[in-house]
């Protein structure tokens, strides 16, 4: 493989193993908040945190760049400390990010909306830490929900595209991510080049949908009871 080959996808791995973390601790932390919330301002949160979703991601990416341009108000803080975010490789990341915690969130939430509060009642009756609930009790009951939520954030991950490009921009071996670098390479008739490219995403987002799907029929064969059982 070329180094040109080698470039965009050491780049997005990078990226998307970044941003998976990121919005793993991200995603549990505002949907375990959300399911217990009941506040007034509990549908307006919900609408903001899965608004990337239906925005385009140009838009999304227009916004970002507002923001940490030298003159929005995350740019001139970070102006302060001599940083820039824009067309850097966290820039990559922060796109990412915003684009792939809707799934991270709206999967996990869901799962942990299904936990039985009572469950966790008990854990408090026998003396456990809120602490101690979340990561034994809570967290295993929602897990199969978070795992797939995490493997979607994966995936949208690697094929971000619109808001990486106006944030992050196109720097061949610093910001060309793989889908970025696929429309280049296109524009520039290079289209042996953009097919490779093509066939990595191809075969990692079908093995990461693989991988979810075997996941949960592997959770559902778990949960049924036996006949012999009954």
């Amino acid at each position: 493989m070329t180094e040109s080959f080698m470039a965009p996808l050491l780049i997005s791995l990078k990226t998307v193993l970044a941003t998976t973390v990121i919005t793993f601790f991200l995603g549990i932390s505002a949907a375990r908040w959300m399911a217990r919330y009941t506040g007034k301002f509990r549908n307006f949160i919900d609408g903001l945190f899965i608004l990337p979703v239906v925005l385009p991601p140009t838009v999304v990416g227009f916004g970002l760049l507002v923001l940490f341009g030298k003159n929005g108000p995350l740019g001139a803080l970070l102006n302060v400390f001599n940083t820039s975010i824009v067309f850097s490789w966290p820039a990559t990341v922060v796109a990412a990010v915003i684009m792939s915690f809707p799934l991270m969130y709206m999967t996990s939430r869901g799962g942990f909306e299904q936990v039985d509060i009572n469950i966790e009642n008990a854990a408090r009756t026998l003396g456990a830490s809120e602490w101690r609930i979340f990561w034994t009790v809570t967290m295993p009951l929602a897990w199969p929900a978070i795992v797939s939520g995490t493997i979607l954030a994966f995936a949208r991950a690697l094929g971000e595209f619109g808001a990486t490009l106006m944030l992050a921009g196109n720097i061949p071996g610093k910001t060309a991510t793989i889908p970025v670098a696929i429309y280049f390479n296109i524009q520039a008739g290079h289209m042996d080049q953009a097919l490779s490219l093509v066939l990595i995403v191809l075969v990692i987002s079908f093995a990461s949908l693989t991988a979810l799907a075997y996941w949960k029929g592997k959770t559902k064969r778990t949960t049924i009871i036996a006949p012999e059982t009954l």
